[in-house]
């Protein structure tokens, strides 16, 4: 169990090395790309969350509400 623990703390200590390096600015401009974002098109995701729900006839955890007519 010991064996686990320190080769387990090892790995945690050597993967941390890596945050210690900052984002140098001209890494930045490929960071701020639409491509990069988590939700690229955040616009477009709410109107297919909304057209969604609104044809199951539900409202779910996008935070979209509506019957089944699609009319809020």
């Amino acid at each position: 169990m010991t064996k686990l623990a320190l080769s387990a703390l090892c790995c945690c200590l050597l993967l941390a090395g890596c945050n210690l390096q900052g984002v140098r600015p001209w890494e930045r401009n490929v960071l701020a790309q639409k491509k990069m974002q988590l939700d690229p098109y955040p616009n477009d995701s709410y109107l297919d969350d909304h057209i969604y729900y609104s044809k199951e006839s539900s409202s779910g955890g996008a935070g979209v509400g509506g019957g089944g007519c699609g009319c809020n």
